[in-house]
């Protein structure tokens, strides 16, 4: 509502209409309305009661019904139905806003919404309401209650607001900007600038966005980019209100005289389908509120502030007749809503009072409204009547009178003792995520417990240790129950929740702010990721792989390779390891070794992940090596005196991890045999009897350790001399260390898992003698207790107790070789480093530190079958490429979930939900050995012509002419790209219960053919490059339609394409993308992404292939906010070229995109014009709705350049 132009003494109030607020009738307040009201001393109506004579009401015609009081003598400044409730709201000018229930107007809630300005809209949603005051916008339940409070900037003015959807508002007022606001986080999400500023009515439309100025426009905007559409110069002086209504806009106001601004008795229609004035209505009233009131016809209801109210058509004339009265208590009616049913009308007028007029005696506000909840009434329940003569009865329920006597259970003080029951202790869920303001802690329920009980235990064997004992089996292998323990929220299982666009909205920060790239957990198999991130941040084996090239089709190395290079480059977004995965499954020792998991398999959580990682471990461990064996040592693998890395007959990967062994077995007769041999890790065997050990004894991990190294055991092997399998005693001696440790776990039974349980508390309680304290093993040691020990002075400071529960993993261990070829392993510390000296002197002699570099850990959930989890320290090199510091770091690695930790959270495993699997430890300083240069290996032959797979390929057959050594590709050279795809497997999906499509997990994409087409020179158009993609996997559809392929195409034995292996066609992608050519296509995104060349980063950024080097004309021909145009129709528009008739071929589509690049830097001058091919654009996007998007058939409509669109696109 805009008052400009009224009377100036109605903006502001003068004293004297509030001192009206003493009890004393008011002249213009009408007696009959209050003889019920009782006003306190300050003058605020305590109840507002309807008129008590009974009122007939005319079916169809519109009569009051009720009238009551808000608060006396306070103005009515906004009055509202509720869309959802039979309710009504009223503001005021006091800030106050009252709710009145059904036709009675029964008085619902009343409270206080600002304390100073006026209400000036409110909009209900279906949790609360929304009110509008000067600059502050407050949502509040309907009982009064606070949901949020979002203040706005003291300069704004705002008047009006709209709900465009479920969670966006727009606010506007006298300002020359628009904001809005995301119900959701509460937040600006944008402004939008108004050329014509004082927007106090805003209406909305399903094709137009209308803004009401105070200057008497009326501007139509477009809904998604907000730009004017059109402009209505309605009238000269100033607005009052319009309404909207199918195709017409009424609009009311005032015009500019030579005396001041009138009012204007012509109401302004508009037809919007013409956009154009039609006839001006003239009516009897002098209009200051009007609204459509579509039952029949499509009326209007046109209101003046004297009270008069006239109905009429906006096509018609006025009729005298149809003119209503309405009598406010006030001079002047000040606010004016019509419900959503059109059964009720709501006037408010100068004074405080709100009348109703409805067309029925039991009028509805809604079509449809829900039931509205109401405080219940005290109820106070009778006592049951109680038989004295029932020996159970309890006779706590007796009523007692108070008295100050003895009583005979009373027992003497010297007797007794004060023993309350302990408190019981707080779910450990709830304490890790509590927040607290102040003192004061939230957290949401675990729901590990029914409502309202908490079991107190009644046993006092509840200590820290003996808890253990409650569970009567291992976790391991056991199905657990979710009360049991709470796994860790950043340690469960992540999954990828897929929308309509894939995962380009999913929001990978949230679980990354690093800048170190997670893996995607999708992929089939993909439960390796963890040890692919522990190769990864070993550096010599980092830098060995990236430099390794081999030709063999599925080399393993060369895969991880291409991973690794990927991980190099990302700045924090998720890869994917398709190839490295893809590679993995043809490889027949993974499938005999049971490494392949079927989807279903994978899915449930039937396998056990703990087993399967370790023998993937001992697997990779091992094809590195023989990958590595095949080809020369790298130069950059030398040692750093210069002699050779690592013997004749043997690998990088066997000099890293080879731990070079004498294996003796002396037979009972006396005979001994000695065999040289190697292995690439170790698997911990554990001390006999230790789960019927309850004593517990304590081992050091060293202890254990050696003894799985040094292994002596006694078995049947066979005897030379003897001829025949004796009983022999085998004893393993160590010759030479490996620079990198691995260890399998093997913690797969309850035996292996109540061990480190058992040392894990003996290692605490120690923790606890050594500084100074004692523990009993039926007593809980609390935090206090363990402050008060304190620490001598000149001894480090103790960690907490909290680091040191489920500790018993060093972080460093220290290996000596002796001379009788024996091995002395201890654990090593901070401390025996200042005592002994550093580590790196003692090498000479034999003496090495092996630091604690990564441990897997296996995450025990029932809810998700369990998952796979790394804590790795990341060295200062991966901090210094990656953030330009220098320092180490623990983190956390869940697929793409990556998150900093301490580095006692490596260590601690609590074997309810966290076991260890593998541990990984390195001789310090071992990067400063080697010289860790990568040198890539990818050359300019990958390029040149090569033999095809196929049998039946022939030089006939040939689609394509290879390029020859003076045509090699330069920095910034153009390249057409276009590829095809085949479905490995399909999406899987389910139906909500609301209908909509929720993707658990999207379809398996495969490339399938690849083609490149030179942009330039004398054989522009000309591809060299036209690769089909052989395939071992099985193909469940082969998209004919969309890619052209068909089944045999990608056939050895019988296809008669030119076919060849992903990795070829990947070396001559990375080729391209390296020495810096530019790639022109259509789709790009999804091209690089399933041939693994790209990760995620934005709408549409690659690390792999830099910004600068892709041209999509998915993107140059596209408007903001639009749909994306296809490349058929982009041909036929711009080019004249009718192309993808039946079936998609990739040379026609590369070819294409490099035509209509060309075109878009002949329309945009090179992108000197940007507006001028806005024009061109805006013209392409005009043709496109009006023909559907569909190309014509060659009998139809005749090329677009005869068009009459297109010739205003080339007359630019």
């Amino acid at each position: 509502m805009n008052f400009e132009g009224l009377d100036p003494g109605l903006a502001e109030y003068a004293p004297a209409m509030h001192s009206a607020l003493d009890p004393v009738l008011d002249a213009h307040l009408n007696p009959s309305l209050l003889q019920n009201v009782e006003l306190d001393p300050e003058g605020v109506a305590l109840e507002a009661l309807p008129v008590q004579e009974s009122v007939h009401i005319m079916e169809g015609v519109y009569s009051e019904l009720h009238s009551v009081v808000a608060e006396v003598g306070v103005p009515v400044s906004v009055s509202h139905f509720d869309l959802h409730e039979e309710m009504l709201w009223v503001g005021s000018h006091g800030g106050h806003a009252t709710s009145f229930f059904g036709p009675a107007l029964e008085r619902y809630s009343s409270f206080q919404v600002n304390g100073s300005d006026d209400i000036r809209q409110i909009q209900s949603l279906e949790n609360g309401i929304l009110f509008l005051t000067k600059n502050n916008l407050k949502y509040m339940a309907r009982g009064g209650l606070i949901i949020f409070d979002y203040l706005l900037d003291e300069n704004e003015d705002m008047h009006s607001l709209l709900l465009t959807d479920s969670s966006t508002l727009l606010v506007g007022g006298l300002q020359n900007h628009i904001i809005e606001i995301d119900l959701n986080t509460v937040q600006e999400t944008q402004k939008y600038a108004v050329e014509t500023p004082g927007v106090t009515i805003m209406r909305q439309t399903n094709r137009f966005f209308f803004c009401g100025h105070t200057s008497g426009k009326v501007s139509l905007r477009d809904l998604r980019t907000f730009k004017v559409e059109h402009e209505f110069d309605a009238f000269s002086g100033s607005l009052s209100d319009f309404d909207v209504h199918g195709n017409l806009l009424a609009a009311c106001g005032f015009s500019s005289r030579l005396t001041g601004l009138a009012c204007d008795r012509f109401l302004k229609v508009y037809d919007l389908r013409m956009m154009r004035a039609i006839t001006p209505l003239q009516v009897h009233v002098d209009p200051a509120f009007l609204r459509f009131i579509p039952t029949y016809t499509s009326r209007l209801a046109i209101i003046s502030q004297s009270g008069q109210c006239q109905f009429c058509e906006p096509t018609g004339l006025a009729n005298p007749a149809d003119i209503f009265h309405v009598n406010p208590v006030g001079p002047l009616l000040m606010t004016f809503d019509v419900s959503a049913s059109k059964q009720a009308l709501a006037f408010g007028d100068s004074e405080g009072c709100v009348h109703l007029w409805t067309d029925s005696p039991e009028p509805s506000f809604n079509p449809y409204s829900r039931e509205t909840e109401f405080a219940l009434p005290c109820l106070v329940d009778s006592l049951p009547p109680l038989d004295w003569s029932q020996d159970l009865l309890p006779l706590s329920l007796i009523p007692v009178p108070l008295t100050t006597d003895t009583l005979l259970s009373d027992w003497p003080a010297a007797n007794s003792a004060p023993a309350p029951r302990r408190a019981p202790p707080v779910d450990a869920e709830i304490l890790r995520t509590m927040k607290k303001v102040g003192f004061i802690g939230y957290a949401p329920n675990p729901r590990t417990r029914l409502r309202n009980q908490i079991p107190y235990r009644l046993k006092e064997s509840d200590s820290e240790f003996d808890s253990f004992s409650q569970v009567t089996e291992s976790p391991v292998g056991r199905e657990e129950e979710p009360h049991l323990h709470m796994v860790s929220k950043k340690y469960r299982k992540v999954t990828i929740k897929y929308s309509k666009l894939g995962l380009e909205d999913f929001d990978f920060k949230h679980y990354n702010k690093t800048l170190f790239a997670g893996l995607e957990p999708h992929i089939p198999n993909a439960y390796c990721n963890c040890m692919i991130q522990v190769l990864y941040f070993l550096e010599p084996v980092r830098c060995l792989i990236q430099n390794h090239l081999c030709q063999k089709e599925f080399c393993l190395a060369c895969e991880l390779g291409f991973l690794f290079h990927m991980l190099d480059l990302s700045r924090g977004d998720p890869c994917q390891g398709n190839n490295f995965l893809r590679a993995f499954r043809t490889i027949p020792e993974a499938s005999a070794l049971g490494l392949i998991l079927a989807d279903s398999d994978e899915a449930s959580g039937k396998g056990n992940l703990a087993r399967l990682i370790q023998r993937w471990n001992r697997f990779i461990l091992t094809q590195l090596h023989q990958d590595m064996q095949e080809l020369e040592i790298p130069q950059a693998y030398r040692g750093a005196g210069g002699s050779s890395f690592c013997s004749s007959g043997d690998s990088v990967i066997g000099q890293l991890f080879s731990c070079e062994m004498e294996n003796c077995s002396l037979c009972r007769c006396g005979s001994e045999t000695v065999r040289a041999s190697s292995t690439l890790l170790f698997t911990l065997s554990y001390p006999d009897g230790s789960k019927s050990d309850k004593t517990g004894k304590n081992y050091d991990f060293a202890q254990v350790l050696k003894r799985s190294i040094c292994l002596d055991q006694n078995t049947q092997a066979w005897c030379d001399t003897c001829e025949k399998y004796q009983p022999t005693i085998q004893t393993r001696n160590i010759r030479h260390l490996p620079d990198i440790l691995v260890i399998n776990c093997e913690v797969n039974s309850s035996k292996e898992a109540d061990f480190w349980r058992m040392q894990a508390e003996v290692a605490f309680k120690m923790a606890v003698k050594k500084h100074g304290g004692e523990i009993s093993k039926n007593k809980e040691f609390a935090l206090a207790d363990w402050k008060e020990l304190g620490s001598p002075e000149g001894v480090l400071v103790c960690p907490s107790i909290e680091e040191l529960k489920n500790v018993w993993l060093p972080f460093s261990i220290r290996m000596k070789m002796t001379k009788n070829k024996g091995l002395d392993v201890c654990n090593w510390t901070d401390g025996d480093e200042m005592q002994w000296g550093p580590a790196r002197a003692e090498e000479e002699h034999g003496v090495y530190v092996y630091d604690l570099m990564a441990t897997v850990v296996h995450i025990l959930d029932s809810r998700t079958g369990g998952s796979l989890v790394a804590h790795i320290k990341v060295g200062e090199t991966y901090h210094q490429r990656k953030e330009g510091v220098t320092h180490q770091q623990w983190y956390l690695f869940n697929d793409f979930l990556i998150e900093p930790i301490d580095k006692h959270e490596a260590v601690q495993f609590d074997m309810n939900w966290k076991v260890p699997a593998i541990l990984y430890y390195v001789k310090r300083n071992l990067n400063s050995r080697y010289n860790l240069n990568i040198k890539n290996p990818i050359e300019a032959s990958v390029l040149l012509a090569e033999a095809s797979l196929a049998r039946k390929q022939r030089k006939t057959h040939t689609t394509f002419i290879p390029l020859m050594l003076n045509e090699m590709p330069q920095i910034g050279d153009l390249v057409g790209l276009d590829a095809e795809f085949v479905t490995l497997n399909e999406e899987e999906a389910e139906l909500r219960s609301d209908g909509t499509k929720s993707t658990i997990k999207p379809s398996q994409m495969s490339v399938a053919r690849i083609t490149c087409v030179r942009g330039q020179g004398p054989n522009e158009g000309i591809p060299f490059i036209d690769d089909y993609i052989s395939t071992q996997e099985q193909v469940v559809d082969y998209l004919t339609q969309y890619s052209g392929i068909k089944p045999g195409d990608l056939d050895a034995k019988i296809s008669s394409k030119h076919l060849t292996t992903l990795k070829s066609t990947y070396l001559k992608l990375r080729f391209l993308i390296d020495i810096g050519v530019k790639f022109v296509g259509h789709g790009l995104q999804k091209d690089f992404r399933v041939i693994n060349l790209m990760v995620w980063q934005g709408s549409f950024k690659s690390l792999l292939v830099p910004k600068d080097q892709v041209l999509d004309t998915v993107y140059l021909f596209h408007m903001p906010r639009k749909r994306m145009i296809s490349l058929r129709f982009l041909a036929w528009y711009f080019l004249d070229l009718k192309i993808q008739g039946e079936t998609h071929d990739s040379i026609e589509d590369a070819r294409t995109a490099l035509q209509l690049y060309r075109k878009y830097l002949e329309l945009s001058k090179n992108g000197t014009e940007p507006e001028s091919f806005h024009k061109v654009l805006k013209g392409l996007y005009e043709k496109g709705r009006k023909m559907d998007w569909k190309v014509p058939e060659p009998e139809g409509q005749t090329s677009p350049k005869n068009a009459a669109v297109f010739s205003s696109v080339l007359a630019l």
